[in-house]
């Protein structure tokens, strides 16, 4: 079956792809974002260059990335792990400043009746600080999943296969079909990242669904 001219079983294997690239990054910059932000909120000294430091990342153009890492890392130019890596970083410059924000949105009393009950710093942060920070985090995370759905496509042009080569077909051949359903297929993906994370959201945060009702 094809649309505007596109096949779209094409197009399904290239949105699975496009989906690798931007969400596996998504949850690893998280991961790694979570610590960064709590050591930035735990040591105030560290806020400043943690939170700049990270922040620099994203002005880094996408593209040059794409061709710089594969000097850095020693990968080849088309291996998927340069976008994997890249997208990561940008990744942990939109969410470090996000989580450290999110921590620190949590009331001093709460941490402080935390502790009395015989909660230690670590148990307390996975159990009172980070639910609590979830729907900061998740206001990031929602950002952050648009900003690499978008960015993937940019590495099409040095060849690695996702949605992107929608767009670079249909420039090399002067059609607007493929860039039409390429722009779609993007935009639908983004809302699907988008309404996981508010999934996720909403299941992790239980009682402000208490709250509301």
């Amino acid at each position: 079956m094809t649309v505007f001219g596109t096949d779209l079983s094409e197009v399904a294997d290239l949105a699975v792809s496009h989906a690798y690239l931007a969400g596996l990054p998504l949850v690893l910059g998280l991961l790694i974002s979570l610590p960064l932000g709590w050591l930035a909120l735990r040591r105030r000294w560290l806020y400043p260059p943690v939170i700049a430091g990270t922040g620099l990342l994203y002005t880094i153009p996408s593209l040059a990335l794409f061709v710089l890492l594969p000097g850095i890392i020693g990968t080849q130019i088309l291996d998927p792990v340069n976008v994997i890596v890249a997208m990561t970083l940008y990744t942990i410059a939109l969410l470090t400043r996000t989580v450290a924000d999110g921590l620190g949105s949590v009331p001093d009393p709460v941490r402080q009746a935390a502790t009395a009950i015989g909660y230690g710093p670590v148990r307390r942060f996975f159990v009172v600080e980070l639910p609590l920070a979830v729907p900061v985090i998740s206001a990031g995370l929602r950002v952050a999943a648009v900003s690499n759905v978008s960015m993937v496509s940019v590495a099409a042009l040095i060849g690695v296969s996702q949605l992107g080569m929608l767009f670079t077909d249909g420039f090399s051949r002067s059609a607007m079909g493929p860039i039409l359903v390429g722009v779609i297929a993007c935009v639908l993906l983004a809302i699907l990242f988008d309404l996981l994370i508010l999934l996720g959201t909403r299941v992790l945060t239980p009682w402000l669904r208490v709250v509301r009702a």
